[in-house]
């Protein structure tokens, strides 16, 4: 039964569930009961959390390393028969900072099938600029990041995930040190620390301005000479396989096609690391890479993971504005280019078109309050000027430090014209992070057995209503390291069994279709994608009402049965499965899930403002939490290819 404990008073809003088998879309609300034995005036996320799963049971510019890399690791399924299932002690899923880190530690007591959907290095963090957040300076402290990033999440973190995560992250920055990061230096021979948005003091390690793409360059090349991991790149995973044990849902691997040779490959694990990233993309414009569909998420609501906080979507305030540009790109970007939170915390002033400084009239931080306060400030210039996007100027820095610090941005900006040691950049907010997503203990562990979360899709606690500039990266170093023992734990436990691949169906590449049908269903579905992104941009962006949230429900129903059933009518079938079709579906279920739990908040706080409720309400401080539902009929979305076997 899907259900929602939202942020609320604890009063019982509706005491009938729908029934086994009802409409996904026909749920039923209620608020935090629940949670009430551990949630009292704060948020005690580790009692909310682990205590509940324990009772309740792409085109891209290769980098570097890229060609060196796919020639020496990764494995190809060219010559594997249709069909075949692979089996391995760990599956990860994502080739993120993440679920390479976590490989590199489980490797050393079995075998791991490391699952990527492009390119190994395609992945968010390859394109996070900024840093990694940490306390590496003595005038800093464990309990001032702490402070930092629960102000940030207003207040909704869980304040024992956030210890944990402040705590162990200097030493998780250490690690990758050891492992060849190479981060930026000071002239006295320490590290570079600079700050951003939110951040009190100087803590944020960084390589330059593409600290992301050096921290997945040193896991990559770590990776490449273990002998335990095995690479599957062009694998997109279509569902978890997952089974009952009484009343536990149990994790037993995931199903997989081949997008290159359209072959669909089973993967058979004892443990499953879910580390695939956001779901950038049910927006028009986001930074996030052209894989970032919430596949993650979307697969495991429909295995009965619970999911949470996922009306906390940050729109990072200053994406690149094409429209501004002197020389315009030639072709609309496949995601929005990122100018990081670094350049306002280097100094950077945000202005109008005018050239009038606003932040300080917004916010006594001004350019350095917290992401969600700037997106915000910078909507309402828009709105209020009639304007497409506002200036971030850093010129008046010197120019040898602005190439320096930033040199992946000026470059960028460079080739249409622009100089920014000498003139403004035109920028305008983007679709960034999804601070909720499947629900994690303080181990990674969720309520499906066998499957662990760390990442992006994850919701840990840490972030709560609003993500502290920087804090994703160490969210994942931290998550990833901390699910090692227990997934090595469980993969000791459990045994293979050579017949479990038989118990499911297997999804079928719809070659019977033939190629005209599958034209007329891949033009549908790239238009009904862009449907769906302008419904989320124009009712759930960031400025929200009820009715505009209300509409988006409306109309994303409609549009999802409209695209069914036209797939249907040419011939497609519930077990059928392609790249573009199948990422549609994940699209519309974490769509709904960010619309379902908007709903649910009534109040404004962080990331989630609604016109209709502007206010914080200390009673609501609670989490959106949308629990396990019926997989056995609804859209095609929010269920399983097939059933679960007994």
């Amino acid at each position: 039964m899907t259900t929602c404990i939202p942020a609320g008073s604890g009063n019982l809003h509706c005491s009938v569930a729908p029934c086994r088998g009802q409409d996904y879309r026909k749920t039923s609300w209620v608020s935090g009961v629940a949670f009430n034995r551990c949630i009292q005036k704060e948020l005690l996320w580790s009692c909310g959390v682990s205590k509940f799963l324990q009772t309740q049971r792409c085109n891209y510019s290769k980098s570097p390393f890229s060609e060196n890399w796919k020639s020496l690791r990764t494995v190809t399924s060219s010559c594997l028969r249709e069909g075949s299932t692979k089996y391995f002690d760990f599956a990860v899923i994502g080739s993120g900072v993440a679920g390479l880190r976590y490989a590199l530690e489980v490797a050393r007591h079995g075998s791991v099938a490391v699952i990527t959907k492009a390119e190994p290095h395609e992945s968010n963090t390859n394109y996070a600029q900024g840093g990694v957040s940490a306390v590496l300076c003595p005038s800093d402290s464990v309990e001032s990041h702490m402070h930092d990033t629960i102000v940030a999440g207003a207040y909704l973190c869980d304040e024992e995930t956030v210890r944990i995560v402040c705590t162990e992250g200097p030493d998780r920055i250490r690690e990758l040190i050891a492992m060849g990061a190479s981060f930026d230096h000071g002239e006295d021979g320490n590290l570079h620390l600079t700050r951003e948005g939110g951040h009190s003091h100087h803590r944020i390690v960084h390589a330059a301005d593409m600290t992301g793409r050096e921290i997945e360059r040193a896991l990559l090349e770590a990776i490449v000479y273990d002998p335990n991991i095995h690479v599957f790149e062009h694998h997109f995973a279509i569902d978890l396989l997952t089974c009952q044990d009484g009343s536990d849902t149990v994790c037993l691997g995931v199903d997989t096609m081949n997008t290159e040779t359209q072959e669909v490959i089973r993967f058979i694990s004892k443990v499953t690391l879910l580390a695939s990233g956001g779901v950038g993309h049910i927006y028009p414009s986001t930074t996030n890479p052209l894989v970032a569909t919430g596949d993650g998420m979307a697969i495991a609501h429909r295995a009965q993971a619970v999911i949470s906080n996922m009306e906390f979507v940050q729109f990072h305030p200053t994406a690149l504005a094409d429209e501004g540009l002197p020389v315009k790109p030639s072709k609309s970007r496949e995601n929005a280019f990122l100018i990081t939170e670094a350049v306002r915390g280097d100094g950077g002033i945000l202005y109008n078109l005018s050239m009038e400084r606003f932040m300080p009239s917004y916010d006594e931080r001004a350019e350095l309050a917290p992401r969600d306060v700037v997106a915000r400030s910078i909507d309402d210039q828009l709105k209020k000027r009639n304007e497409k996007y506002v200036l971030l100027d850093i010129s008046h820095k010197p120019r040898k430090k602005i190439l320096s610090r930033f040199p992946n941005i000026a470059a960028e900006c460079l080739q249409y014209g622009l100089d920014i040691t000498c003139q403004p950049i035109p920028v305008v907010p983007a679709a960034h992070y999804m601070c909720g997503g499947v629900r994690a203990g303080l181990q990674g562990e969720t309520n499906v057995r066998g499957l662990y979360v760390a990442g992006e899709v994850a919701c840990t606690g840490l972030h709560g209503a609003n993500r502290l500039a920087s804090n994703s990266l160490l969210e994942a170093l931290v998550f990833a390291r901390r699910a090692v023992q227990p997934s090595i734990d469980h993969m000791k436990s459990s045994k293979h069994d050579l017949g479990t691949s038989n118990w499911w169906s297997r999804p079928v590449v719809p070659f019977s279709l033939g190629s005209e049908a599958m034209d007329k269903i891949l033009l549908m579905t790239r238009k009904v994608r862009r449907e769906l992104q302008s419904i989320m941009w124009e009712c759930v962006g960031i400025i929200r009402s009820t009715t505009r949230l209300q509409f988006a429900e409306q109309k994303i129903g409609e549009l999802e049965a409209k695209w069914e059933e036209y797939l249907f009518q040419q011939g497609w079938e519930p077990t059928m499965v392609g790249l573009e079709a199948c990422e549609m579906r994940n699209l519309f279920c974490c769509a709904k899930l960010v619309v379902s739990s908007a709903l649910a908040r009534h109040e404004s706080r962080g990331l989630h403002y609604t016109i209709d409720f502007p206010n914080l309400e200390e009673s609501k401080r609670l989490p959106t939490v949308i629990l396990p539902g019926s997989s056995v009929k609804g859209t095609w979305s929010s269920r399983q290819l097939h059933k679960q076997p007994l």
